[in-house]
């Protein structure tokens, strides 16, 4: 078991436990084990069982389903970052042969390939992959697509199992192992297997109307594997949720991860609830933003979640094909800790040194008649923000040739310059085009198509 790193207060940890002890008993699951990290560090996790005295411990595997998708996702990301493909590659391009051979990697990546959400022939999940030894077995010929391709979200598995086979053609081994060399024993996850390892939970069906259970089958998938073939604990997937909150430069950037949160396609309206990225889930709840996944296989179903701007992720984990509704307890349990132990703010510290230079760019701007009002952060970024309410505040990132890049909204991506005077003096900053200067529409020689020679003036 992880070592608990400042330990919640005893009504929070009542009241997670309860929610756990709920989502047991309601649910008509064997068992139920979650886990809570904060800052990167568990500082929670508990168990409910049907058998007294022998709740699971955080060591104890059990299948993760869809989970598994954002293993995958980060693969074949790091093959991106490394140049071996690009994400608006079409697939035949590096897996030629399938039926989805001009869906692009980004597609599958966002469940925006239109492919079909299932496989042709018996359900996939509770049968052996060797009913489909080739890729050519997981999709139909005569009509793989169910939408056009990009155009709207289905989720598709076989998408899943595609890039699965795409890393392993690029990376020449199994997918599998790649997973294990290149993010499993980096992060310590020695307890997340592709088949059960001891000690590993049961997976069961509970009867809808009486309480008597039936066993599950435990399959291997095969080439479905990269849909939801992991085994995992609570334990391991703490760790994999500091590694998506907070990442880790040796595996995959933090700009990349920023990446994968972003919804790929859609939603379709203010009021979403649901999105999805490049192999994660967004899911609006609360109030707040999370990222991460659900998952479910027969006999099984799981939620990791995570809140950047709480600084919480939560596991959950149970061996039920279906009761309770796991990531929603996941999403709970981010909730009560927050409630419960709102988030300490970073103390201000002023910056280690003054650049005068920078210092006197700080202050009122104006785009045309439009006030902003620019700041300097510690780190020498920069935020732009309208002095009256609006949507085109931004934060700008410095960069080595003096010039900034815009992180978010409206001005994400775009370049923020200094522009000089012959003299050297500061003329105005360019946004892209867009000129911001020291007084409303002025200088003139400074403003696109001029200002009217007889200047302000009272009609």
């Amino acid at each position: 078991m992880p070592d608990l790193h400042d330990e919640l207060l005893p009504a929070t940890r009542r009241a997670l436990l309860h929610r756990v002890a709920v989502a047991q008993a309601e649910g008509r699951t064997p068992s139920f084990v979650a886990a809570v990290v904060r800052d990167g560090k568990v500082v929670w996790s508990g168990a409910r069982s049907m058998i007294d005295d022998h709740a699971p411990t955080v060591d104890v595997q059990y299948r993760i389903g869809s989970l598994t998708k954002t293993f995958v996702a980060v693969l074949v990301l790091r093959l991106r970052d490394e140049g071996l493909l690009d994400l608006a590659d079409p697939v035949g391009r590096h897996l030629p042969g399938t039926p989805a051979d001009e869906s692009t990697v980004a597609q599958l990546l966002s469940h925006a390939s239109g492919l079909t959400a299932e496989t042709p022939g018996p359900w996939w999940e509770r049968t052996e992959g060797a009913l489909r030894p080739e890729l050519a077995d997981i999709l139909e010929d005569d009509r793989p697509l169910r939408h056009p391709a990009g155009r709207r979200y289905h989720y598709s598995n076989p998408g899943y199992a595609l890039l699965g086979a795409l890393v392993e053609r690029l990376r020449g081994e199994p997918w599998g192992e790649v997973l294990r060399r290149e993010l499993l024993e980096p992060l310590g996850m020695d307890r997340t297997t592709l088949l059960p390892q001891h000690p590993h939970a049961g997976g069961f069906a509970v009867h809808p109307w009486a309480d008597v259970m039936l066993p599950e089958p435990l399959t291997d998938t095969g080439l479905m594997g990269p849909a939801g073939q992991l085994w995992s604990t609570t334990a391991d997937l703490a760790r994999w949720a500091a590694f998506l909150a907070h990442g880790d430069e040796k595996l995959l950037a933090a700009e990349t991860l920023a990446e994968m949160r972003r919804p790929a396609v859609g939603p379709d309206n203010a009021d979403w609830s649901g999105a999805y990225g490049l192999g994660l889930q967004l899911l609006r709840r609360d109030g707040r933003v999370l990222f991460g996944h659900s998952g479910s296989m027969p006999g099984f179903t799981a939620g990791l979640w995570i809140s950047a701007e709480d600084g919480l992720a939560a596991v959950a984990l149970s061996n039920a094909t279906s009761g309770p509704n796991t990531p929603l307890v996941a999403a709970d349990l981010i909730a009560i800790t927050a409630e419960h132990e709102p988030r300490l703010p970073e103390p201000w510290r002023p910056a280690p040194s003054v650049d005068e230079e920078l210092l006197a760019l700080t202050g009122p701007w104006y785009w045309g008649a439009t006030a902003h009002v620019l700041r300097l952060r510690a780190d020498r970024g920069l935020e732009l923000a309208p002095l009256a309410a609006g949507t085109r505040a931004s934060r700008f990132r410095a960069e080595p040739d003096g010039t900034w890049t815009g992180l978010d909204n409206y001005y994400a991506g775009e370049t923020l310059q200094v522009v000089r005077a012959a003299d050297g003096s500061v003329s105005h900053l360019d946004l892209n085009s867009f000129v911001l200067t020291r007084e409303p529409y002025g200088p003139a020689n400074a403003v696109p198509g001029g200002i009217d020679p007889q200047g302000w003036r009272a009609f």
